[in-house]
């Protein structure tokens, strides 16, 4: 299922800088509101369609980030991910937006991330350091 997914925004991303304009349209709130009841039903193609149209927010949010491109590809298939969590686990008796839940989901996901890249690269260096001092 996740790998459908996957394939379906394989046609919205490109190697390189993001613009909204890739993306689709967000919904009104009387179409979100419409997918919302849908998914809650358990309809995939409302899931689905609510994640699509919520693809800008994870470009918003990761430009917020200061990465190279080549860095922008990872944080948005990783903020994607935080996405379809967000979509999966939202429930609208909360009183809360989806595109606020959404938001704090893509942030946790991408924050995470980069704490983990930074440690792994610090981790690495120490390892080269050490490797280096040990074959002299």
């Amino acid at each position: 299922m996740f790998f459908q997914f996957l394939d379906l925004l394989r046609g919205f991303f490109f190697t390189g800088s993001y613009s909204n304009q890739v993306f689709p349209e967000p919904l009104s709130e009387e179409e979100e509101e419409f997918y919302l009841q849908k998914k809650s039903l358990g309809d995939k193609d409302a899931r689905n369609k609510l994640i699509e149209h919520n693809l800008r927010l994870v470009a918003h949010i990761v430009k917020k980030f200061d990465y190279k491109e080549k860095d922008q590809d990872d944080l948005i298939s990783i903020g994607t991910i935080g996405l379809i969590k967000g979509v999966d686990t939202f429930s609208l008796d909360k009183g809360v937006k989806l595109t606020t839940y959404c938001a704090r989901c893509v942030e946790n996901a991408t924050f995470t991330s980069k704490n983990f890249l930074i440690e792994l690269m610090h981790y690495l260096n120490k390892l080269e350091l050490n490797y280096n001092f040990l074959t002299r």
